[in-house]
């Protein structure tokens, strides 16, 4: 029997359609983005012809209406006798073939140890929340941006200070007030430590237009190793309240303070679609494995 060869796979997909990124069960009427790549109509993976079930071992949760310009997985896949493993060029030409219905995509491969974990091998990753003003919902948009956005006002946000309040984020906290609750919650440290916390302008071409020239596109931008349920999308809301002088800078210190998540005001969490997983980040020592180690 041929030895099974693990590859570390990078993937973008448009969120809007699925029920996340994790595999939902087969009765369920919306699946997520885990089931096309092993076991939808499009079964990816095991169009491939491997000898042993697929399981893909994805390193970064999202959620449904939650996009990524880059999420990752692992995977280990043996072929018959005799058949050398496939090469990383090969396997996203292949996969990218039985995927083409979806909007879902393999955008990078590489070979990697036999032990190395996408999940837990991560060095950080990075999310992106994209907000519109100069209009509130989201049948003001353009229609290219519509589930990419959040409209968040006619009015312009005082980014200046949302900035300020960003600051106060960075660094190692106790997110509890952040997070949503959920079955993992009793079992997940609510100390995260916040690398960056960034406000900048965006971009679109959609607004480049002269029937939307009215419109400003901003983007928060947020890096850390890891992330609590919602956690990005809660900071997000807050800053925007911020923003919106609903809130003061001062509040997202006192909100930190509380560390308890029904101390979160109701009402402000950031809806899903907005929201990108921008990258996830490894150490190129991992990419770059000798093939004495691979096997």
């Amino acid at each position: 029997m041929a030895a099974k060869a693990r590859y570390l796979i990078f993937f973008q997909y448009c969120g809007t359609r699925y029920s996340g990124v994790m595999k939902s069960p087969s009765d369920q009427p919306i699946f997520g983005v885990q089931n096309y790549l092993e076991v939808c109509d499009s079964n990816a993976v095991q169009n491939l012809r491997p000898v042993n079930e697929v399981n893909i071992a994805i390193s970064s949760r999202t959620d449904s209406g939650v996009h990524a310009l880059c999420n990752s997985a692992h995977l280990d896949i043996q072929r018959k006798e005799g058949k050398p493993p496939f090469s990383a060029e090969l396997l996203v030409n292949a996969l990218n073939f039985h995927l083409k219905p979806e909007p879902i995509s393999v955008i990078k491969a590489f070979r990697v140890a036999d032990n190395f974990s996408a999940r837990f091998r991560a060095l950080s990753r990075t999310y992106v929340y994209r907000l519109v003003t100069g209009c509130w919902h989201h049948s003001q948009l353009p229609v290219f941006e519509r589930n990419l956005c959040w409209p968040v006002s006619n009015t312009p946000l005082n980014t200046d200070i949302m900035k300020e309040a960003a600051q106060i984020l960075l660094g190692t906290h106790d997110f509890s007030t952040f997070r949503s609750l959920n079955s993992e919650t009793p079992f997940k440290s609510p100390l995260k430590t916040l690398l960056q916390v960034d406000v900048t302008p965006g971009f679109s071409i959609s607004l480049q237009q002269n029937f939307h020239s009215h419109l400003k596109v901003w983007e928060l931008t947020f890096r850390s190793r890891s992330f609590l349920y919602k956690q990005v999308r809660r900071m997000t809301g807050a800053l925007v309240a911020v923003g919106q002088g609903r809130l003061m800078p001062r509040h997202i210190a006192d909100l930190l303070e509380m560390r308890d998540s029904r101390a979160y005001p109701q009402n402000i969490i950031a809806p899903p679609d907005g929201l990108f997983l921008k990258n996830v980040e490894y150490d190129t020592k991992d990419l770059e494995v000798e093939e004495s180690v691979i096997q």
